[in-house]
């Protein structure tokens, strides 16, 4: 069936629609070259329709062992060319199979270098997935729909829940945690206590942890308030480490800060120099959202990252208290793993090794 992708500036890319479902979302682009399952089960595209500049799509299909959350909370799906049929010792299904199981709209065919390019030079916009033959009427209304806030709380563990083991006690809030962040952290050798985001500081202090972990997750960080009073409490009783959306929350609970990027980094192949050493990584982003450099100024906060393509904030540090943070995914999945380094420092946190 033939579809189209409309942005809301009225541009339009036409396509072949897989399974006839109609979606209206955020309208993003992720660079990387691998990983598609990866980026479709990241909590943090939730209600975003991601569009992968990669050409081919679902060579190697979909295996479970690469699962990132419970389900994808993508809304939509632009690519290219779908290959569909994968080769992997690993596949388990074909990614068209996964896509209509997941109810996620996809389309196909589509030239999305220009997408990209017109998100590059407009930013991104709400967009909506149509059947080319879709009444106006039909398009008014997806296009009324509202893109939702605090899409936290949509992705977010509605139990709390542990992963047991012999090393120091973690509570680790939980914005839409990716599962190989869990095992990374595990992996270290911390027994993880994971909670949802509306878990009080009262309620986390009391299960007696060692240390705390923000997650990363979606949406815009000033969206969940009540969050960031409860991060701005705990600040100081225990050493704390954040990511992506968690270093944004660090960020505005110790008085910064945070803007919308134009057209955010998505990929797994953006270069960030750590200040400290002064050696460059590659890394692992996802976020449309980043801290304001210029509200750090007098606050007890060393800028200790940067983005080596547009100079923006990629990771800090309290100047006196062991608290830390960073705006990339250093576990990767996808993408390289030369920030692993960085779950070394928060377990030399926990075990007072520093």
């Amino acid at each position: 069936m033939k579809g189209k992708l409309i942005l809301e500036d009225g541009s339009v890319f036409y396509g072949t629609l897989l399974n006839n479902m109609k979606a209206t979302g955020e309208v993003v682009f992720n660079t990387g070259m691998t990983g598609y399952q990866e980026i479709l089960t990241d909590p943090s595209y939730c209600r975003q329709i991601v569009t992968l500049t990669y050409p081919m799509v679902g060579n190697y299909g979909i295996a479970d062992i690469f699962m990132q959350s419970r389900k994808s909370f993508v809304n939509g799906f632009v690519i290219g060319e779908l290959c569909e049929t994968g080769s992997n010792w690993h596949l388990e299904t074909s990614l068209s199979e996964f896509l209509t199981k997941q109810g996620i709209p996809c389309l196909y065919n589509v030239d999305t270098r220009a997408v990209t390019r017109k998100i590059r030079s407009s930013g991104t916009m709400k967009g909506i997935i149509v059947p080319d033959d879709a009444a106006r009427t039909e398009l008014d209304e997806l296009f009324a729909v509202p893109i939702k806030k605090d899409v936290v709380s949509e992705v977010t563990t509605p139990e709390i829940y542990e992963i047991e083991n012999s090393g120091p006690r973690v509570v680790v809030l939980d914005f839409g945690i990716k599962r190989n962040i869990l095992r990374s952290l595990h992996g270290l050798g911390c027994h993880l206590v994971v909670v949802p985001a509306s878990t009080t500081y009262e309620e986390i202090l009391a299960m007696q942890p060692d240390g705390i972990f923000l997650s990363n997750g979606p949406g815009d960080p000033k969206d969940v308030p009540a969050v960031i009073e409860n991060i701005r409490k705990l600040i100081g009783k225990k050493p704390m480490f954040g990511i992506c959306l968690g270093h944004q929350l660090l960020a505005l609970a110790l008085g910064g800060d945070t803007y919308k990027l134009k057209f955010g980094h998505r990929g797994s192949n953006q270069p960030v120099k750590n200040l400290l050493t002064g050696r460059v990584h590659i890394s692992s982003q996802n976020h449309g959202f980043a801290v304001d450099e210029k509200s750090l100024v007098g606050l007890p906060v060393e800028v200790t990252h940067r983005s080596v393509n547009d100079g923006t904030v990629e990771g800090m540090r309290h100047t006196k208290l062991p608290v830390f943070s960073v705006q990339y995914h250093p576990e990767a999945s996808p993408g390289p793993d030369d920030n692993h380094y960085l779950f070394d420092q928060f377990w030399a946190m926990l075990t007072r090794e520093e």
